[in-house]
């Protein structure tokens, strides 16, 4: 009769813990997001975005293209 009563407690603890999982990882997502959505708001991010794709266009490519055209 003890036994069956622990495994039952055992099992209530375990979907709580798992409850809580899913709580703290939407908080993180969400937090992630929110972070994502300032940094792509921010000018210097988008200028360091930019040059990091000429960057990569260049090195693909090998074409340069001059910035004053």
């Amino acid at each position: 009769m003890a036994g069956k009563l622990v495994k039952a407690a055992i099992r209530r603890g375990q979907r709580g813990m798992t409850t809580a999982e899913y709580a703290v990882g939407s908080v993180a997502v969400a937090t992630g997001a929110g972070v994502l959505t300032w940094l792509f708001q921010q000018e210097w991010f988008k200028e360091l975005l930019m040059k990091l794709i000429e960057a990569l266009f260049l090195a693909i490519t090998g074409v340069f293209a001059p910035s004053g055209v």
